[in-house]
């Protein structure tokens, strides 16, 4: 499996990988919309990276990915297809996080548009959602950008969720 768009490239996590989610993970900013919107410490970020491996063994293109410009392999942040349940009903989130210093560079919604051709393409899924926190007016635009739509408002996590989604 392989994902390429025109300036990205995604790879798996693996443990030499530990200090650039350390760096995502522990930005207040970066967390901010993030489940509890709060930071981890090297354990927690441990822990978060046991769990991106345990969403690799859900299925081939699953889960969380270090998203690297092609043309240096430098990190920018980590996306991918990360399955969910909402209400009962299995989904799949079309997942995002840019590291800061690349906001604003169109590189989320370059990485989720990837992800939902590859997810349409070689998976053969006709439906994906973006969860969405209310204030994150940043993850509500790429989601608009890939004419994603307001689906349902949820909580999950003790968290108010806005599921946005989008079918073919």
């Amino acid at each position: 499996m392989r994902i390429i768009s025109q300036r990205l490239q995604f790879r798996k996590y693996n443990e030499e990988d530990i200090n650039f989610l350390f760096s995502l993970l522990s930005d207040p900013e970066m967390v901010r919309y993030i489940g509890e919107g709060k930071t981890r410490d090297k354990e927690g970020t441990k822990k978060f990276l046991d769990w991106i491996y345990s969403t690799y063994k859900v299925g081939t293109g699953l889960g969380l990915m270090v998203l690297e410009e092609k043309e240096n392999n430098n990190p920018i942040g980590h996306a991918g297809l990360v399955p969910q349940t909402v209400d009962g009903a299995e989904e799949l989130e079309i997942g995002y996080w840019i590291s800061r210093k690349y906001w604003g560079k169109g590189y989320a919604t370059e990485a989720a548009k990837s992800l939902m051709d590859y997810g349409y393409s070689n998976l053969g899924k006709r439906k994906f959602i973006a969860l969405i926190q209310p204030d994150n007016e940043a993850s509500k635009k790429v989601a608009n950008k890939l004419e994603m739509k307001l689906e349902k408002k949820v909580i999950l996590g003790g968290q108010s969720v806005h599921v946005h989604s989008i079918s073919k």
